[in-house]
C-alpha cells in the first residue's frame, strides 16, 4: 500500500493505492489520523485502491466519526468496481459520501 497526501486550499487529499486490509490498515489509520489532527475537510482518493476489507472499512468509519464530531467533512472518490461492490454490500455507500471524481468530491465540500 502507498499513501500520499496533498492540500488543495484548505482541503486535505489522501491518496491510498494498493490494498487496505488487516495487514495494511494500521498504516492507513496512522496516515489518516495524522491528517485529521489538523484538518476539517478531508477527501480520500481511492482511484488506485485495488481492494478494501472490513479492517479498511473500520478505518474509514472511525475517520468519518472523528471528523463529524469536530464539525468536519469526509468525501471519497475514485472507487473501482470491486471496491464499489464492497461499499454497496456493506452499506458504506450510503453511510459515507462517495463521488465518481475528484472535482465532484471537492465541489461537495
Amino acid at each position: 500500500m502507498q499513501i500520499s497526501t496533498r492540500t488543495n486550499n484548505d482541503i486535505h487529499i489522501v491518496a491510498i493505492a494498493g490494498s487496505m486490509d488487516s495487514t495494511t490498515s494500521p498504516e492507513a489509520q496512522k496516515a489518516i489520523d495524522g491528517v485529521l489532527a489538523g484538518a476539517k475537510k478531508v477527501v480520500l482518493d481511492f482511484s488506485e485502491l485495488d481492494y478494501i476489507s472490513s479492517a479498511g472499512l473500520r478505518v474509514l468509519l472511525g475517520a468519518a466519526k472523528q471528523l463529524k464530531a469536530s464539525g468536519g467533512t469526509l468525501r471519497i472518490f475514485g472507487l473501482n468496481q470491486s471496491v464499489r461492490e464492497v461499499f454497496e454490500i456493506s452499506g458504506f455507500a450510503t453511510i459515507l459520501s462517495v463521488f465518481p471524481s475528484e472535482s465532484e468530491a471537492l465541489a461537495a465540500m
